[in-house]
């Protein structure tokens, strides 16, 4: 059996789904109750308290581990949740962890997450880490004024990163788990290109067939309305990735076609398949 945590979000759906289709026994990890694919378990669980995991991981041979928001907070200790899977007898750990590990090594949540890799490393289990760079569904902080207004406000406009589509981050994590030639491994993801928000917000008008207007907002605007849903501390550092990408964080990494085989999905991709959340 494998263990999908955030099995209702942009990742662990795609994933919970094609972990399924492989035959796989899955249990499908949420903080609330959510529907999953015919077939697949379904847990309820709060990973900021470990120990109630217990009964997700009970028999469980793989765990895919994507980290809620608040276990980014200082103060955390997501530490606990390998202990608990090691000691459920779980042998096969995928983390989630983040590219800036590597961009940016000293933000306190980038050490934490470095910790945090270095916990799963020295677990004696086997493992891989996947470091994505930004997300192509971060566009869908902007679904609603583009529903409302057919506008998009973002921070940066010329300013671009090669994100990389949830879905591609899905696949990657589902090659780590069934297959043993990925493991002791850690991938870099990223998208095909490099794209600014304005020429994402472009990308948005060609998927709905109608203008979408840009607005450039101020870094303590966008600040603001990212603390409403993530730590503030945690905004900053994406502020500073977003408005300054170094050489790294524009590099496009071949890790997603190394693993599946084919070119990484670009944002336009995304954004055809994403288009009535912007509707």
């Amino acid at each position: 059996m494998i263990v999908v945590t955030g099995a209702t979000g942009n990742i662990g759906r795609p994933l919970t789904r094609a972990l399924a289709e492989a035959g796989e026994q899955v249990t499908a990890v949420s903080r609330h109750p959510a529907a999953v694919p015919d077939g697949v378990r379904h847990q309820v669980a709060d990973l900021a308290e470990p120990a109630g995991l217990r009964p997700a991981l009970a028999g469980a041979k793989s765990l895919f581990l994507l980290l809620s928001g608040d276990l980014h907070a200082v103060g955390a200790n997501p530490a606990d949740i390998i202990g608990e899977a090691a000691d459920s007898g779980v042998r096969r750990i995928v983390l989630l962890s983040t590219l800036g590990v590597v961009t940016r090594p000293f933000g306190a949540t980038r050490i934490a997450m470095r910790a945090l890799e270095d916990t799963v490393r020295e677990s004696g289990l086997e493992w891989a880490l996947l470091r994505p760079g930004g997300f192509a569904s971060n566009a869908l902080w902007w679904a609603e004024s583009v529903r409302a207004r057919r506008a998009v406000g973002a921070p940066f406009g010329d300013v671009g990163v090669p994100v990389v589509d949830p879905a591609d981050i899905a696949a990657v994590a589902a090659a780590c788990l069934l297959e043993d030639r990925y493991t002791g491994g850690a991938y870099e993801l990223t998208g095909p290109e490099v794209i600014t928000p304005r020429g994402q917000t472009e990308a948005l008008a060609a998927a709905l067939g109608s203008p979408v207007a840009f607005h450039e907002l101020t870094r303590d605007e966008a600040r603001a309305a990212m603390a409403q849903s993530m730590p503030e501390e945690l905004a900053d550092d994406t502020l500073d990735i977003l408005g300054n990408p170094s050489p790294a964080e524009l590099r496009v990494s071949p890790d997603v076609e190394r693993v599946l085989g084919r070119a990484p999905r670009s944002f336009a991709d995304w954004a055809a398949r994403n288009v009535t959340a912007f509707r």
